[in-house]
């Protein structure tokens, strides 16, 4: 009976991986609607190629020997075993999976696989309206099967930060999945330079809006449902009913950072901007991805806001020098560091410190600087590599490719420039224009 019943939960552990996987996965449409709505009309349809490009690169680079790195052993740097997912082969010791490659296997695999393919999506958002489509697979490949496995494996997989005080904490990937999407973003928009027009001859920006703040809407509630799989699915399991005060801890704090967002958007810009609103639900849930695990209740509402407050003056003081046409760098890497500092002074005693759960409570509950440290030494660790291998990556595509299309194809459009049709063809084809079906 006892062999059965832990079938069972095994069962049940692995469906609950998967249901919440394909929340995450879920979110790469919310990605879609976020980055089409701040593009102009002109550049809408190129997002959906993007976005299908870029999840089905991750797939195939993370199945070859992402996931391997990432997971594939307890060494120190990168994991060993597991490549291409051999059914039966062994993974190294000291995986969190360790063991056979399995069913349950293939569970955590789709789980992990969807978190890579989110940091890709986020990498994206620095670029809109200006990039090559050729950067996205090239930089795909990399990214999905060396650049994010490395940081996966250092912190989620056992690895370097894992092993530094009593471990870096990050229990959904505040630093893991958004800080290094963001990170990558930055190297590559550092090399891609402002869209036409955005700034003026004395240096000021000029506000370029994107064509559509309803369907940006959407995309802001898609991620927000979304997020219900990325941090209550990284219980990796129902025992003890956790993922159900993971899911709580999750809304307050989004909920805050609207509160927040718009709070500091009326006080700075004596306006309720949907963007700032927007991204300060997208901040807060940012932020609240690491200490999710490892904080009461009461914790996540003073993080979400912190996070909806810091999002609108990160956009506006980084919009002086850097066209980040969705706030990519703050939502997801201001606000990721962010939330990775808090697990060292919110995390719990009640929820971290015992020998299966990583790093100590914070500094609120001991008065220690010590597991603040650690996330500040991991979040630094973390920053420089992805930028380092990031900027080279885009460095080298720019040099054998082109990372950039020229003026002229910038002002006609990525839709028609890259894809041949436009996503909103009524928009710029005078229909009576059109020569009639051969059918």
């Amino acid at each position: 009976m006892n062999g059965s019943l832990q079938q069972i939960a095994s069962e049940l552990d692995t469906t609950w991986v998967i249901v919440t996987g394909v929340l995450v996965m879920f979110m790469q449409a919310g990605f879609a609607c976020v980055e089409m709505g701040f593009s102009r009309g002109k550049n809408a349809g190129a997002v959906v190629a993007k976005i299908l490009m870029n999840f089905s690169i991750a797939s195939l680079a993370w199945w070859a020997c992402g996931f391997a790195l990432a997971f594939g052993g307890g060494a120190s740097l990168i994991g060993t075993s597991g490549f291409f997912l051999d059914h039966g082969s062994v993974l190294a010791s000291g995986s969190p999976i360790a063991g056979r490659l399995d069913g349950a296997g293939a569970g955590f695999f789709f789980f992990q696989l969807v978190f890579c393919a989110v940091s890709l999506a986020i990498v994206w958002g620095t670029t809109l309206e200006r990039i090559r489509f050729i950067a996205y697979p090239i930089y795909g490949v990399v990214f999905a099967g060396v650049i994010y496995p490395l940081v996966a494996h250092w912190i989620f997989g056992g690895g370097l930060l894992d092993k530094v005080g009593a471990g870096m904490q990050d229990f959904a990937g505040s630093t893991v999945v958004h800080l290094t999407g963001a990170t990558g973003g930055l190297a590559a928009l550092l090399l891609l330079g402002p869209r036409e027009g955005k700034y003026d001859a004395a240096g000021r920006p000029r506000a370029i809006p994107g064509h559509s703040m309803p369907l940006f809407g959407i995309g802001v509630l898609i991620l927000w449902l979304g997020w219900f799989g990325f941090n209550p699915g990284s219980t990796l399991g129902t025992g003890g009913n956790r993922f159900a005060e993971v899911v709580v801890v999750t809304n307050l704090a989004a909920a805050a950072g609207v509160v927040g967002a718009a709070i500091a958007a009326q006080t700075l810009t004596k306006s309720l901007d949907i963007g700032m609103i927007g991204n300060g639900a997208i901040a807060a849930l940012v932020a609240i991805t690491a200490p999710s695990g490892f904080v009461e209740f009461w914790a996540a509402p003073i993080i979400g806001l912190v996070a909806g407050l810091i999002v609108v003056v990160s956009v506006l003081l980084i919009d002086r020098h850097l066209d980040d046409p969705v706030g990519a760098l703050s939502a997801h890497g201001v606000a990721g560091v962010w939330g990775t500092l808090s697990c060292g002074l919110f995390s719990s005693p009640r929820l971290v410190g015992g020998d299966d759960v990583v790093g100590d409570p914070g500094l609120f509950y001991t008065g220690s600087f010590t597991q603040l440290g650690v996330q500040a030494f991991g979040i630094t660790i973390a920053f420089v590599v992805v930028f380092t291998l990031s900027y080279m990556t885009f460095a080298t595509i720019k040099a054998l490719f082109g990372l950039r299309v020229t003026p002229e194809e910038e002002e006609a459009g990525l839709d028609i420039v890259e894809h041949g049709m436009y996503g909103y063809p009524e928009q710029y084809v005078d229909s009576y224009d059109l020569e009639p079906s051969s059918l």
